[in-house]
């Protein structure tokens, strides 16, 4: 009597398999993200609070100014990488910090684009001007104010004056950086009764077009047809060199 031919095993998962896809569901909620192994573009997002040389409480969502450098310099040296895209939805944060990543960002010989969802406030409008093109979304809003300090702040008069030299340095920054001039950015600074516990201006997706701080509305799908164009353009010109 032949041997009834036994059902093929089905093939079980490795533990590292399984492992994998727990850490995936932990993390972000899915079990696989669309590959990005293969793309020319590197994103990057700026989100929540921008911690400088403070660490902030454990309950804060934060982006670390200390892991934002290294892979700005790593988008520079890999020529694999040709565009970069930053997304912004940031309450803003930490001064300094925030200025050293505008600088590095508009430092980058790869075309760079920004993106505002949700929010780009306070030390987030220089990080969005920084790139070469920026988009911000209708419902988007960019809120501008005086540079402030929480703490203990000695009071004397060289605080004061540290405080101003450090506005200016937002100030001119964004000036240079975007089509806004000096004059309206410390008219948006400064304004009275738009914020309810302060002084300066929320700006909506819109209107910081029209003032000259942002370049167009827009959303993911244009934001990254425009720096696909800024590639071919860069590419071209490299070219024709």
């Amino acid at each position: 009597m032949a041997d009834e031919q036994q059902p093929a095993a089905e093939p079980t998962k490795s533990k590292e398999e399984k492992g994998s896809l727990v850490e995936k569901i932990q993390a972000l909620g899915q079990t696989g993200v669309p590959d990005m192994g293969q793309t020319n573009i590197h994103c990057m997002t700026v989100v929540g609070q921008i911690e400088g040389h403070m660490q902030l409480p454990p309950q804060n969502k934060t982006t670390k100014y200390e892991h934002m450098i290294p892979q700005l310099v790593a988008v520079e040296q890999n020529p694999k990488i040709e565009g970069l895209l930053i997304i912004l939805n940031t309450v803003g944060g930490d001064v300094e910090a925030g200025l050293a990543l505008s600088e590095m960002i508009a430092s980058i010989s790869k075309p760079t684009v920004t993106l505002v969802l949700g929010g780009g406030h306070s030390i987030g409008v220089p990080i969005a001007t920084a790139a070469n093109y920026s988009y911000i979304a209708q419902t988007a809003t960019m809120t501008i104010h005086p540079v402030r300090l929480t703490g203990l702040v000695i009071g004397v008069p060289q605080t004061f004056e540290y405080l101003d030299k450090m506005q200016d340095r937002v100030i001119n920054f964004v000036t240079h950086h975007s089509s806004i001039t000096e004059d309206k950015f410390k008219e948006l600074m400064f304004s009275k009764g738009n914020l309810t516990r302060d002084i300066g201006t929320n700006v909506i997706g819109t209107d910081a077009v029209e003032y000259g701080l942002i370049n167009e509305v827009g959303g993911i799908g244009q934001a990254i047809k425009k720096l696909n164009q800024l590639i071919d353009e860069q590419k071209s010109s490299e070219v024709v060199q």
